[in-house]
């Protein structure tokens, strides 16, 4: 669900990792956003991506 419908950045996983060295899991979630474009449904679009409309 979280996951851009321009650029198709998703959720990234990875590990946190403590001063001792213990990891554990984690993740990393983009900046979702929904968004009505002119004559269209809602999308969900990242930050990223709604910036550079704006620019466009």
């Amino acid at each position: 669900m979280a996951k851009c419908c321009i650029c198709g950045k998703g959720v990234v996983f990875g590990q946190n990792v403590s001063h001792s060295h213990r990891k554990t899991n984690r993740t990393w979630k983009p900046n979702i956003r929904k968004v009505k474009l002119e004559g269209s449904k809602a999308i969900n679009v990242c930050s990223r991506c709604l910036r550079t409309m704006k620019k466009a």
